[in-house]
């Protein structure tokens, strides 16, 4: 699997003094070669917990209403649910095979979980903290989003080069676009109109046009492109082999500039005021802060060990 499902480490200290005040934001970041999450105080750029999960942590996904985040874990074959506001572990859900990527709905009731190895998205009921359904898809799905208003699962199926769209109703896959080679993170726009993938394979982005369930545009991007971020008419696109965040323009799909950032980078997210981009890289163990309107860094917190962030990990207090 990619990067994942190995290797353990120790956890490392996180500082950033010195940095431009964020917005009330927190990011829940998945350390996976220390096996925990560390929740960041952005406005302080702190750390205000580390907590213990184990498995190699790799996806995470914060629910809207900002009271849970739930931690995939693939070698333990588990997700774990951690209560955001007190900093603890609240359960643990066994779903079996290789659990990646993960994603809530809007309401909070369901969570979906990617299993690498079975070419399925388990379904969970966050009431009763159990699986209660196994949707079929691609092979090796990982990246997973969800529309605005509840009714499509989307999941990035690497081995397949393409994207299978779910009613999330009927938990039937009623669609599969083909997008470019080896699709890892899927993001949906605000809109609930666009989506975009990052292909791994082929260094560039699909943009999807999800009513009409087809790929529209191609930006290219960097080497081996992991996530998508959002904000201000511009997509932001993690690097891993190139060290850079890419950016380009939302309505013309043309390329602007690529940003130098840690080595590695992985998980991206865009703070609630849109002002800024999380950027957690892989290998220099740190979160970089990019200022959204400027293009360019504007601060660095060291993380735990081999952070992934893989998912919607940002949580807003205000």
């Amino acid at each position: 699997m990619v990067r994942a499902l190995v290797l353990a480490a120790l956890a490392a200290s996180l500082c950033g003094a010195g940095l431009p005040r964020a917005s009330a934001d927190e990011a829940f970041v998945t350390n996976q070669l220390s096996d925990d999450l560390m929740v960041v105080d952005l406005a302080t750029a702190r750390s205000v917990a580390t907590i213990p999960i184990g498995g190699k942590p790799a996806g995470v996904a914060v629910s809207a209403d900002g009271r849970f985040a739930y931690v995939t874990s693939p070698d333990a074959k588990a997700v774990t649910v951690v209560d955001a506001a007190a900093r603890q572990v609240a359960g643990r859900i066994e779903v079996g095979g290789g659990p990646l990527g993960i994603a809530v709905a809007p309401d909070g009731k369901t969570v979906y979980v990617a299993d690498w190895f079975a070419a399925a998205v388990r379904v969970i009921d966050t009431a009763s903290r159990s699986v209660m359904a196994s949707i079929a898809v691609g092979a090796s799905p990982s990246g997973l989003a969800v529309t605005p208003d509840g009714k499509l699962l989307l999941s990035a199926d690497r081995d397949d080069d393409s994207v299978s769209v779910v009613d999330t109703t009927t938990r039937q896959r009623k669609a599969m676009i083909k997008v470019g080679t080896r699709p890892f993170g899927v993001t949906i726009d605000a809109a609930g109109k666009r989506a975009y993938t990052a292909n791994v394979g082929s260094d560039d982005v699909s943009v999807i046009d999800i009513t009409e369930g087809r790929e529209i545009g191609r930006v290219p991007v960097g080497m081996r492109p992991y996530a998508v971020a959002l904000t201000q008419g511009r997509g932001f696109v993690t690097d891993q082999y190139g060290g850079t965040v890419s950016v380009f323009d939302l309505a013309t799909l043309k390329p602007m500039k690529r940003i130098n950032v840690g080595d590695y980078p992985e998980g991206i997210a865009a703070t609630a005021d849109g002002k800024r981009i999380i950027a957690a890289c892989w290998e220099s163990n740190s979160l970089n802060i990019i200022d959204a309107t400027d293009l360019k860094v504007i601060g660095e917190i060291k993380t735990g060990d081999g952070p992934r962030a893989f998912g919607a990990f940002l949580r807003r207090t205000e």
